[in-house]
């Protein structure tokens, strides 16, 4: 006949047996509880601050409020009106140039920031990284104004030296030359930024490359064509994707010269203007939120087409 503590000695082996299982269920769910909160204040920000929004635009974007009759729903037809609309076709094709004539000295002149600064260990590198990247620090606000102060044609010191030469004083904010001289100032901000993005991908190539390129007696530019360049292919991709995002979404620079030169930059020059235009200066807010929607699948289309190209070089 079994004894009691004989007995109950298989019930105490499996609650032993069932109190790790327990601990790891408890463990995994504290960890989750943790994991939720940590992430609860960002959702939070995302959701009042970009989801709401742009479904609330989007909710404007098929109404239509008129002075007599009030907001009445229209379905498409806000986007049909923006689809063959001239001045949005022009502020879209203006940027698109714009793109053209910005975007690829500023991604190689970067790239050979970052080559040359990853090549040289000395402290005037740093020196000069910190002073490459500086701009990118300075608001685009102040930014402009400063570059439009040196574009001024009565009082710029380009003016102030072509008068002291007693030459023709440089008009930078004309219409044949405005989009160069944007295209400059967001080329003055953005480059050291695209150059810490280069310069992050090159210090992360492993050493063990570097040590076999010299066994074969690489040089230095060897060592960067085959080395260095195609490790900055990822970086480049994702740089291009930036600057396309940036190119559509022009706004503060042209905005801001628009008071130096209303005659050239009009209310409708870049579509971001023109979309602010109507919601806050045309009281169209319905037809802004069309709009707005419409540059939006413009940009993505750009983006995919930048993926879709890159992957089919790739491959």
């Amino acid at each position: 006949m079994a004894t009691p503590t004989a007995r109950s000695q298989p019930q105490q082996d499996a609650t032993r047996a069932k109190s790790p299982a327990r601990a790891r269920r408890r463990s995994s769910r504290t960890n989750s509880a943790a994991g939720y909160l940590f992430v609860a204040p960002f959702t939070v920000v995302f959701v009042t601050m970009l989801v709401v929004p742009l479904l609330y635009a989007a909710y404007l974007s098929v109404f239509q409020t008129r002075l007599f009759g009030g907001t009445s729903f229209v379905g498409l037809n806000n986007y049909a009106r923006a689809l063959t609309d001239p001045q949005l076709g022009d502020g879209v094709r203006r940027v698109a140039t714009f793109f053209v004539v910005q975007v690829p000295p500023m991604l190689l002149a970067a790239m050979v920031f970052a080559l040359v600064l990853d090549g040289t260990t000395s402290r005037l590198a740093q020196v000069a990284r910190l002073g490459i990247f500086l701009p990118y620090a300075v608001p685009s606000v102040v930014a402009t104004l400063m570059w439009g102060y040196l574009y001024g044609p009565d009082f710029g010191p380009f003016a102030q030296l072509a008068n002291y030469l007693s030459l023709p004083a440089p008009d930078f904010l004309d219409r044949d030359r405005m989009l160069v001289s944007l295209a400059n100032i967001v080329f003055w901000e953005f480059t050291g930024y695209n150059m810490i993005i280069f310069y992050a991908a090159l210090r992360s190539i492993p050493v063990e490359l570097y040590e076999a390129a010299a066994v074969d007696g690489a040089g230095p530019v060897r060592v960067a064509w085959s080395i260095k360049l195609p490790a900055l292919r990822p970086a480049l991709l994702l740089a291009l994707i930036f600057s396309v995002i940036g190119a559509f979404q022009l706004f503060n620079e042209p905005n801001l010269l628009a008071s130096a030169a209303p005659s050239v930059i009009s209310s409708s020059y870049t579509p971001n203007l023109y979309a602010y235009g109507l919601a806050f200066t045309g009281q169209q807010t319905n037809y802004a939120a069309a709009v707005s929607f419409l540059l939006g699948a413009v940009i993505f289309a750009a983006s995919c087409l930048v993926l879709v190209v890159n992957r089919r070089r790739a491959s």
